[in-house]
């Protein structure tokens, strides 16, 4: 019996904590898009590379 006095508020401070973890989340926008980012997997957003100018070969190009 006095493990249910402990496991009790346990318990209530565990679900209390899942909520407001779950309210920051929704708040934050974590659910606000959920088929966006598996789409953009898809997505080829690839850019071709500038064409060379004379002078620019031996220079270093930044990604």
């Amino acid at each position: 019996m006095e493990s249910v006095y402990l496991l009790i508020p346990v318990s209530v401070i565990l679900v209390f904590g899942i909520a407001v973890a779950f309210w920051w989340s929704v708040r934050s926008g974590q659910f606000d898009d959920l088929e966006g980012p598996g789409f953009r997997i898809l997505m080829d957003d690839d850019q071709p590379k500038p064409p060379v100018v004379n002078g620019d070969s031996n220079k270093s190009e930044k990604v």
